[in-house]
């Protein structure tokens, strides 16, 4: 037998096994469960279901915020990235961290001033309701189903690596389970219940990922020197997996990708919706900076550990046996708690269903959060204010919240089947390049250029969107390679992976030339009322 045919046979097949993961995972889903259902009972109105009441903390939303964040694509996919690509794979730690910077300086607490529960709050403030809460609703629920896709994918390789599960039919059940499970948490928690069961994970992942980290350095006696040679050396590529270009930089094209990549990822995070909500659950401006400077810690902290991670894979695992497990490597750090408690024993396979548990309690976490940002935009901006015209009731409005999930898990169901072999941290990526070229030149404009008009907003929003999702949909993300969502078919014409280069300078070229060609005036006075708003928290709600 293969060491791989060995390692996966451990990992699912062991009979003796399963039921402990099998356990594990049915505690961690219980428990989350039971966190939701007492979330709900203390949800009364829209401001509970949306923003928790702004009843929480500075730590305790920067707490859910880093588990928010911290994603199938962080734990999962760029440990993979680095096992199998070494320095180019830790690029997506660098630029994941460094994006919190600019939503840092620019927009949690003008946003958390400015708006109630969504992004269209923001936008609606000085503009034509109707036309710009349309808009916002549109992109905020597509960059959601993006990073839906990340988080089904892993949902989906994780589960079927501990259960032994090798048919695509299996695959695509597991992915409809959470799917299932994220529409119960939303319906029945709201932002309440989310925002408990993304604090529990974010402490889950951060022990989990410490004491990965610490196996890892044990094993090489501290030394890091040691443990970067040995990945070096096991990964067949010598010093070239230490050093820039493995991935990004053998042709000018990979080059661009680079840079695109590192583009999409440093500007997306301030424009991603299910992060800006975040900010409304807090009671004051200051909680809101707080809330960020505890994220950007407890966030600097689990990127640092996922080098000891990836780099501990490549030491400790053939390469081989991550791509047979999962193309992508998205296997990467549940392996390696395998091969720590070791492969044949009994403390191995608790190690491994522990860390998949936390994994999984982690997409659980994320994808809730993201449904409940679409699923809010779509009744608040969509529902209340442009279908009823801003005459529905607060009950109206939550029902439609409600019914918005299931229509957003069901779409996410189907597109994850599809994209289940597709690396995540890459899928997360795409829906930064889609954030920050339909989102975030809105948000910035809106708060901080005066002339900026409806018609800016919505050649900005709609000419980002559907440039970013175009340029995707013809890139070989989608076909042309063996790792394409759709390996046997060939369409793609764009030669990037990622589109950010191309998409975020024209979102921030249309708004400027919509506003520029737009006859419409400005309101000088709601501008000035906003700038002192979003600077001062005055009349903030």
């Amino acid at each position: 037998m293969s060491q791989v045919q060995h390692t996966l046979l451990a990992a699912g097949e062991a009979s003796e096994h399963r039921p402990l993961i099998i356990t594990l995972f049915a505690v961690f889903v219980a428990a989350t469960l039971v966190i939701t259902v007492w979330a709900g009972r203390q949800t009364r109105d829209a401001a509970d279901f949306y923003a928790g009441g702004r009843q929480f903390t500075g730590f305790q939303n920067g707490l859910a915020v880093s588990g928010d964040y911290m994603s199938a694509a962080s734990f999962l996919g760029i440990a993979g990235a680095i096992a199998l690509f070494g320095y180019d794979g830790f690029l997506y730690s660098i630029g994941f961290l460094v994006a919190w910077l600019v939503a840092l300086l620019l927009v949690a607490e003008p946003l958390r001033n400015s708006g109630r529960y969504t992004m269209g709050d923001v936008l609606a403030y000085r503009m034509r309701q109707r036309p710009v809460r349309t808009a916002a609703g549109t992109s905020t629920i597509v960059v959601s189903i993006f990073y839906l896709l990340a988080q089904m994918a892993g949902a989906g390789v994780l589960v079927s690596l501990l259960l032994g599960i090798t048919s695509d039919g299996g695959k695509i059940g597991i992915v409809a389970l959470v799917g299932v499970l994220m529409i119960v948490y939303v319906t029945i928690g709201g932002m309440k219940g989310t925002t408990w069961v993304q604090m529990v994970k974010a402490v889950l992942l951060i022990v989990g990922a410490l004491l990965l980290t610490f196996l890892v350095l044990l094993k090489f006696d501290f030394n890091i020197s040691d443990l970067l040679g040995r990945a070096a050396d096991n990964s067949g590529k010598g010093s070239a997996f230490l050093e820039p270009g493995l991935k990004y930089g053998a042709t000018g094209t990979t080059k661009l990708d680079f840079l695109s990549l590192g583009i999409a990822l440093v500007l997306g995070t301030a424009g991603l919706p299910h992060i800006l909500i975040r900010f409304y659950t807090v009671p004051t401006a200051k909680a809101a900076r707080k809330s960020v400077i505890w994220a950007i810690g407890l966030i600097g902290a689990f990127y640092l550990m996922t080098l000891a991670l990836g780099f501990g894979a490549a030491a400790l695992i053939e390469p081989d046996e991550i791509i047979a497990s999962n193309k992508a490597g998205n296997t990467a750090a549940p392996l390696l708690a395998l091969h720590l408690g070791g492969v044949d024993s009994d403390w191995g396979a608790v190690l491994l269903a522990t860390i998949s548990a936390v994994a999984f309690a982690t997409i659980l976490a994320v994808v809730a959060g993201l449904t409940l940002a679409s699923s809010s935009s779509f009744a608040h901006d969509i529902y209340a204010n442009v279908i009823k015209k801003g005459r529905a009731t607060e009950k109206q409005e939550i029902g439609a919240a409600r019914w918005a999930t299931v229509g957003i898990g069901a779409v996410s169901i189907l597109l994850g089947a599809l994209a289940r072999d597709l690396n995540v941290a890459g899928l997360v990526a795409l829906a930064f390049a889609v954030a920050a070229s339909a989102n975030l030149p809105t948000i910035l404009y809106s708060l901080f250029w005066k002339r900026f008009t409806t018609a800016g907003a919505l050649w900005s929003i709609y000419g980002g969107l559907v440039t970013a999702v175009g340029l995707v949909l013809f890139s070989p993300v989608v076909s042309g390679k063996p790792t394409s969502m759709f390996p046997g078919v060939d369409f793609h014409w764009f030669p990037l992976e990622n589109p950010g280069i191309i998409s975020i300078p024209v979102g921030f070229l249309l708004g400027v030339v919509g506003t520029l060609l737009s006859k419409e005036t400005p309101d000088a006075g709601k501008y000035a009322e906003l700038e002192v708003r979003s600077l001062t928290g005055t009349g903030a709600h």
